[in-house]
């Protein structure tokens, strides 16, 4: 193998934070969803305890969908976050989109901040976008609400990790 070709071509280029936004994702709108019907409000350091995700990173996530309008955000005491809408209202592949809007799935699909040197060359490029435009047409077929059917099984996961936290 020559030098060039031991390196990995993807590492640099073709990584981004999009993992950490889904993981915040679907938590946020499963438990926005759950307490809606229930008509409480899902709080941060609950849906981050029972999903075990980053309380600081789930806190810009909502923000950030609050601002969008699917999500209403209050402060203070007895505050939390619940769905702007009913549940199937809310598109999941739109939510994800939301959430995502900033996030490039991999660097050389954000031209101001490409530095990838395989650019010009590059088949994976193409490959991914065709794959991206398949995750979000698979998402675009459902609603929070598809996704929350099994609310009494996922009220048991969830209670079953808070007392075993």
């Amino acid at each position: 193998m020559t030098r060039l070709a031991s390196r990995s071509v993807v590492t640099p280029c073709c990584t981004s934070s999009r993992a950490a936004s889904r993981r915040s994702l679907e938590p946020a709108a499963s438990a926005s969803s759950l307490r809606r019907r229930a008509g409480a409000r899902a709080t941060i350091p609950e849906v981050a305890a029972a999903y075990d995700i980053s309380a600081s990173h789930l806190t810009k996530v909502v923000h950030y969908l609050g601002r969008e309008g699917l999500l209403t955000n209050v402060r203070g005491r007895g505050g939390g976050f619940e769905l702007a809408r009913p549940p199937g209202a809310i598109n999941v592949g739109a939510l994800v989109r939301a959430a995502d809007a900033d996030a490039s799935l991999v660097e050389c699909f954000d031209r101001k901040t490409n530095r990838c040197p395989i650019t010009p060359v590059c088949r994976l490029k193409g490959v991914l976008a065709e794959a991206r435009e398949a995750f979000y047409a698979a998402l675009d077929r459902y609603t929070v609400e598809d996704i929350s059917h099994n609310r009494p099984q996922l009220e048991k996961v969830l209670s079953l990790r808070r007392r075993a936290s």
